[in-house]
C-alpha cells in the first residue's frame, strides 16, 4: 500500500490547480509543437521534435506525480490543530539557540515543503524534530550542517 501524503487543504487545492493547468493548457500546447516539429520532415535531424518530445515527457512525469499524491493525500484538518504542540500545519516561532537569532516555520507535508518560504517538511530532520514540542521545550537536532540548538517561542495555526 502507498504511504500517505499528508497535505493542507491549501496545498491541496495548489496540485489540483497546477494539474488543471498541465492538462488542460500544457499538455495541448506540446503536442502542437510536435505536431509542427513533426512537419519540417526527417525526424532523426529534427531538434525542434527532440525538445518538444523531452518537454512532453517532463510534463507526463509531474502530471503522473501530482495525481499520485492527489490520490494517496490526506487533508490536514486545520482545525485539530492547537497551539498546544508542534504538528504539521503549526508556525513555529523559534530561537535557533546555536546562531542566535529567531525564526518562524510552517511545518507542512513533503510535497509543499519550500524551505525559501520557510516552509519545512515533517520529514526533515528540523521538521521531524520539532513535532510534538511544546512552547518554551529545547532541543538539539542533528542537520546535515552539524547539530543545532532549538527554543520554541510560540506556536501558531
Amino acid at each position: 500500500m502507498a504511504k500517505s501524503i499528508m497535505v493542507t487543504a491549501e496545498g491541496y487545492k495548489q496540485l489540483e490547480e497546477e494539474l488543471d493547468i498541465l492538462l488542460g493548457v500544457k499538455r495541448p500546447e506540446i503536442a502542437e509543437k510536435i505536431k509542427v516539429a513533426r512537419s519540417y520532415g526527417d525526424l532523426s535531424e529534427n531538434s525542434e521534435y527532440d525538445d518538444a518530445k523531452n518537454e512532453q515527457a517532463i510534463l507526463e512525469a509531474r502530471i503522473a506525480t501530482i495525481e499520485a499524491t492527489l490520490k494517496h493525500a490526506v487533508i490536514i484538518d486545520e482545525s485539530e490543530i492547537t497551539n498546544e504542540t508542534v504538528r504539521i500545519g503549526s508556525n513555529v516561532r523559534l530561537e535557533n539557540i546555536t546562531a542566535g537569532r529567531e525564526v518562524t516555520y510552517r511545518i507542512t507535508g513533503s510535497n509543499e515543503a519550500n524551505p525559501r518560504e520557510f516552509k519545512i517538511s515533517d520529514e526533515s530532520p528540523v521538521g521531524k524534530g520539532l513535532l510534538g514540542l511544546k512552547v518554551g521545550d529545547v532541543t538539539e537536532i542533528e542537520t546535515p550542517a552539524g547539530v543545532i540548538g532549538f527554543k520554541v517561542l510560540e506556536i501558531s495555526k
